[in-house]
C-alpha cells in the first residue's frame, strides 16, 4: 500500500482508534478527500469533516462488536462504516453490500488500494432473495444513513442468525425512532433493542447506535 501525499494533519484520536492501522485509515481519508466529491460519495461541505464525522464516527462502533465475527455492511456507499471498521478490526470478516455500480467500483478500488484482506465487495440489495440466501446467518449487520428503522429492520434482520445484531448508526433522535418503530421492528424478527453511545472516550461528539437483536428460534 502506497501512502504518499496522505491526508493533512493526523488527529490524535485517530491513533487511539486505529492504533497500528492508522496509516490505512489516513490513506482512506486521503482518497475520500481527493475523489469523494467528484464521484458523488460525499458532499463538498463534508471534505473538511471526513475524519471526525465519517471515519472516526464509523470506526468506534467496534466497541460493540465482539471478535472474529462475520459482518455485512448494508448500503456501504463510500465505505461507511464498513471500511473504517475493517481497518480498525482486521479480525472481522466484512462484506460491503452496495447496489450502485459506480460505488461498487469505488469500494473495489479502496479494498485493493488499502490491501484489506478481510473485506469482500458484493453488488445487491439486502432485501433481494439471492442476496439473503448468500449472506444469511451472519453475526452482525451494520448500516449508516440507509433508511428509517422500520424499513432497515425488514431489510437487515433476515440476514442475521438467531441472536445476531443489527448495529445502525443513528443521531440524537435514536430513542425517538426506536419508540416510534418498535412494534414494526418486532414484527420483522427483533427480540430486543437498545440505544448505545460509543466513542465517548475518544470523540468530541460520540456516535449513537441502535442495536437490534434478532430473535432466536426459541423466541419466535
Amino acid at each position: 500500500m502506497r501512502t504518499e501525499n496522505m491526508a493533512g494533519e493526523l488527529p490524535d484520536n485517530a491513533k487511539l482508534v486505529f492504533g497500528e492501522h492508522v496509516e490505512r485509515a489516513t490513506e482512506f481519508v486521503r482518497l475520500l478527500e481527493e475523489h469523494g466529491v467528484e464521484r458523488g460519495l460525499i458532499g463538498p461541505r463534508e471534505v473538511d469533516k471526513i475524519w471526525d464525522r465519517h471515519v472516526l464516527n464509523s470506526a468506534v462502533i467496534q466497541e460493540v462488536i465482539p471478535p472474529h465475527l462475520r459482518v455485512v455492511d448494508v448500503g456501504s456507499g463510500a465505505g461507511l462504516p464498513g471500511v473504517p471498521l475493517a481497518i480498525a478490526r482486521p479480525d472481522l470478516r466484512i462484506t460491503l453490500l452496495e447496489p450502485m455500480a459506480r460505488r461498487i467500483a469505488w469500494l473495489e478500488e479502496v479494498v485493493e488500494r488499502l490491501e484489506l484482506d478481510n473485506v469482500s465487495v458484493l453488488r445487491g440489495r439486502a432485501e433481494e432473495g439471492p442476496i439473503r440466501e448468500r449472506l444469511k446467518n451472519c453475526d452482525v449487520v451494520t448500516a449508516r444513513a440507509v433508511a428509517p428503522l422500520e424499513k432497515l429492520a425488514r431489510w437487515c434482520l433476515p440476514l442475521l442468525k438467531g441472536g445476531g445484531q443489527m448495529v445502525a448508526l443513528k443521531g440524537e433522535r435514536a430513542e425517538e425512532e426506536l419508540d416510534r418503530d418498535w412494534a414494526a421492528v418486532q414484527r420483522a424478527g427483533a427480540a430486543r433493542a437498545r440505544v448505545v453511545v460509543v466513542g465517548s472516550e475518544v470523540l468530541e461528539v460520540p456516535t449513537t447506535v441502535l442495536i437490534v437483536e434478532r430473535q432466536t428460534r426459541r423466541e419466535r
